[in-house]
């Protein structure tokens, strides 16, 4: 796969064809490429809400119509949606949920291992929790390495796609009950397939040379 070309060809899309709908062999495998996209100390902080249906997408508009007005039709008129969502604590029932998932799947040789790996993991969080003192930052960091595992996903599977933060949070939190549960939302995507009405389709990609994003040691 030519991941430079990938890179190159999306983009963020403006506007949606409502009639088209993505298959759902090419939603699972997006959805699978984004359930392993890495996070720091595997940490996995996050949750993901998909909407699929006109109702469901409805319902996280509702987030966009103070303020965010021109951000409605991308999530009313996309195929699926799928709101991002971290954590407000990391709490000792997911980091021993990690744990036994990853004893599950063998990727310990034995119980001095797991222990390792498990003291590990929680010297980060402690460091971020404590210390530096930016946990929920550190975990919506998390999060962002997700969206951008879904972008490379979405595109390589040949969907159009639009990460959104206008949109707010307060709002779609309550609308899903995302605090009482332990969640925030934080980032949108939308996916789906662009109209031939999308101005930012037939633009040229904008990128700052390498010369000045680069520097070589």
């Amino acid at each position: 796969m030519d991941t430079v070309s990938l890179a190159k060809r999306r983009y963020t899309t403006k506007a949606y064809d409502a009639s088209r709908r993505i298959p759902q062999a090419t939603v699972d495998a997006v959805l699978e490429q984004l359930r392993h996209s890495p996070s720091s100390v595997n940490s996995q902080p996050w949750h993901f809400i998909v909407a699929d249906t006109a109702e469901g997408k409805a319902r996280l508009a509702k987030s966009t119509h103070e303020g965010f007005a021109y951000n409605t039709p991308k999530l009313l008129d996309a195929s699926h949606v799928i709101v991002f969502c971290t954590r407000t604590e990391m709490t000792e029932a997911h980091l021993n949920a990690v744990l036994d998932q990853e004893a599950a799947d063998g990727r310990f040789r034995d119980e001095q291992a797991r222990a390792g790996q498990n003291q590990s993991r929680r010297h980060y969080v402690n460091l971020h929790r404590y210390d530096q003192k930016d946990v929920q930052h550190w975990m919506e960091k998390q999060t962002y390495l997700a969206l951008g595992t879904a972008l490379l996903g979405a595109a390589a599977h040949g969907l159009d796609a639009t990460p959104i933060e206008g949109f707010d949070s307060k709002v779609l939190d309550a609308e899903l009950g995302l605090r009482e549960r332990g969640f925030t939302s934080v980032v949108i995507l939308s996916l789906g397939y662009r109209s031939e009405s999308d101005f930012n389709a037939g633009l040229n990609k904008s990128r700052l040379p390498a010369s000045q994003v680069f520097t070589f040691l």
